[in-house]
């Protein structure tokens, strides 16, 4: 399966969700961090906006970036780069982590390995929409909220296809 056809699944269907927790790992890492990239390509437009803002402000700012902007941009991106990989990946093993309860709960067969592949691909819709609500620069703890209500909702939803303990 093509990356955007795992992303275009993502965003309709638990039942391949829960199908996708039998995808290789190494396409799972490839979705992941394609997302990474992408999320961390937006991170830096704002990184670099708001540099640009604070250097109008500052006179001595603007010299001392012009001095070391060949420096600073390249590691900037990767800081963040590094960074949303860390915030990513703990949040897709939180969901991950309470997923192995739900399933525990539901009596359905599957291993942490297979729920956090799961807990991916049910994030994506989550994932998005944290992305539109950075560019829409909205700051609530309640859209935050419904936003990893969402996630655990999905999960849910793709639990109820894991197979049956026995």
């Amino acid at each position: 399966m093509s990356l955007f056809q795992l992303f275009k699944s993502s965003l309709h269907s638990p039942k391949k969700m829960a199908a996708f927790r039998l995808i290789p790992i190494g396409k799972v890492m490839q979705y992941i961090f394609s997302y990474i990239f992408i999320l961390s390509i937006i991170s830096f437009i704002y990184f670099v906006n708001g540099i640009s803002n604070q250097q109008e402000s500052m006179e001595g700012l603007l010299e001392y970036f012009s001095q070391i902007q060949w420096l600073l941009y390249p590691f900037s991106f990767l800081f963040l780069f590094v960074l949303n990989t860390l915030f990513i990946f703990v949040r897709i093993s939180i969901f991950a982590y309470i997923g192995s309860f739900i399933l525990l709960i539901r009596k359905r067969k599957g291993e942490y390995r297979h729920i956090w592949r799961t807990a991916l691909f049910a994030s994506t819709i989550p994932m998005l929409l944290s992305i539109i609500v950075a560019i829409l620069q909205f700051s609530n703890n309640y859209i935050q909220s419904v936003i990893y209500i969402l996630s655990f909702v999905i999960i849910v939803l793709a639990t109820k296809y894991y197979p049956i303990k026995r």
